[in-house]
């Protein structure tokens, strides 16, 4: 009985039961309703035998003959088989008045009870109850658990919506408190290994950094880590877990949480193909930094109609909903689902809504690129104006060409697109050209499927970007490509 009340739980002892009565084990509630069985499927529903006529209304039968007559067990023959029930001890006392509001061991075997069989039922009282109180602390402890698991991420989506406020008064109940500045992290855990990596890496920063378990992916975990120069939690962790991958970001302020997940998606993409699993992103300038005032002027026209949106109804999503939905399929694509938890249906139907306040073809990677720089633009600080910078150019941008053909956008693209020459550059065009699909990318290439992937995944090295998976520079690379050819074509006329 111990060792299966320390390995099988309630459904161990309930199955060694059956086989020693040679009949059928279960517990039940006082009005008949079986909780669980000796035959049942973990997730099937619970039966009695087939043999055995009316087992709830026999059960019942012995709960009102053990009220009236105040006895501590019940046996009622059937005919060709015996019925037994004991009330199981509960945290109160098993001798008090409500007795019969306790659950109920019930236990059916073949006529004559085997000899000894009821007091090896009497002992197997304790142990089974004392499993079901530890399940019931069990699964308590697993919804505590989630509710916090739930409500981290919940604040990592405020941060990365922008909602800084929001989510410094929601994580206020948590711990710990959100660091500023920030460094982000995203580690790759092996197999079914999530929950024991989150457990090495709150040991190794001592409990500093937020450790969020990805609404996305399935094996990934975000940490947003206080960037003051202390233990290096992410190069701790790639050390301590076997086949652990880890991408870390820049040094960025809190507010800009949504920026650091994207460069430490990057990094991870880099960090598979590298011995020591582990990459911090390289420099590189945000493109929504160095549109100026007239980029920042042509993303408020852009979105304004998005941003202005009044539902016709209540239950309808408002422009706050409909921007957080652009954004999260931008970064996910059709992740987003799990990231907003929402049907795929009502994200379709959002799309559609945003697609058209904004006139733009969400299918075509270049109104998907508009998009996404304007989102990134209203969600980045703007700069201190400095002539030096060249920040403060006057007159709005009439068209996203105009605000490529900005020196410092030329700038940005030239960085973003050096390391990339020859056929790589081919494969790279191509791919964009082909909206970012695979099958159509070989296709031109006259290549295979895994060629093309295998050419794209030697890209993400050369680029330190991640391509393939979202969140993917695919944007960046489009927008860089877009200025180099608007510079050209200015060039020639």
């Amino acid at each position: 009985m111990q060792r299966l009340a320390r390995n099988g739980g309630t459904a161990g002892l309930l199955r060694w039961l059956a086989g020693r009565a040679d009949g059928w084990a279960g517990i039940a509630r006082s009005d008949g309703t079986l909780l669980s069985a000796s035959g049942a499927a973990p997730s099937g529903p619970l039966t009695a035998p087939a043999d055995v006529p009316d087992v709830p209304r026999l059960i019942a039968e012995g709960v009102r003959a053990l009220t009236e007559r105040g006895a501590l067990a019940y046996s009622h023959d059937t005919g060709a088989h015996t019925v037994l029930l004991f009330p199981l001890p509960g945290p109160h006392d098993p001798h008090a008045e409500d007795r019969g509001a306790a659950p109920l061991l019930a236990v059916v075997t073949p006529r004559p009870v085997a000899a000894g069989l009821a007091t090896l039922l009497a002992d197997v009282l304790m142990p089974l109850s004392l499993c079901r109180e530890a399940e019931a602390v069990e699964r308590k402890r697993r919804r505590v658990d989630l509710a916090e698991s739930r409500g981290r991420e919940a604040v990592l989506h405020l941060l990365m919506t922008g909602q800084l406020s929001i989510a410094q008064q929601v994580a206020g109940a948590l711990r710990p408190r959100l660091p500023d500045p920030v460094r982000v992290c995203v580690v790759e855990c092996p197999g079914d290994s999530r929950d024991e990596v989150a457990r090495v890496c709150a040991e190794a920063d001592g409990g500093r950094s937020w450790i969020v378990r990805c609404p996305v992916y399935a094996r990934h975990l975000i940490l947003v880590m206080p960037a003051d120069g202390g233990t290096t939690t992410d190069e701790a962790v790639a050390a301590l877990v076997d086949r652990c991958v880890v991408g870390a970001s820049e040094q960025v302020p809190l507010a800009d949480t949504a920026t650091g997940y994207r460069q430490a998606f990057h990094a991870l993409a880099v960090a598979r193909e590298v011995p020591g699993r582990h990459v911090r992103f390289g420099a590189a300038p945000e493109p929504a930094l160095v549109v100026g005032t007239a980029g920042r002027q042509w993303a408020e026209a852009l979105l304004t109609p998005l941003l202005t949106h009044v539902p016709r109804r209540a239950q309808d999503p408002g422009n706050q909903e409909l921007t957080a939905t652009a954004a999260s399929w931008l970064a996910f694509s059709s992740h987003a689902t799990d990231h907003l938890k929402i049907h795929r249906n009502t994200l379709a139907a959002r799309l559609r809504l945003i697609g058209e306040l904004l006139g733009l073809d969400l299918h075509r990677l270049a109104d998907q690129a508009a998009l996404d720089l304007a989102l990134r633009i209203r969600a980045t600080p703007a700069p201190v104006c400095t002539p030096e910078a060249g920040q403060c150019d006057g007159g709005a941008a009439h068209d996203l060409d105009e605000v490529l053909r900005r020196p410092a956008v030329q700038e940005w693209a030239l960085r973003q697109l050096a390391p990339v020459t020859g056929a790589a550059e081919e494969t790279l065009r191509t791919w964009l050209r082909c909206e970012g699909r695979l099958g159509p990318t070989a296709a031109e290439l006259g290549i295979s499927v895994p060629g093309a992937r295998k050419r794209l995944t030697r890209l993400e090295t050369v680029l330190q970007r991640s391509l393939l998976r979202p969140p993917s520079a695919r944007y960046d690379l489009w927008l860089a490509l877009r200025a180099r050819e608007t510079a050209a074509a200015e060039a020639t006329s």
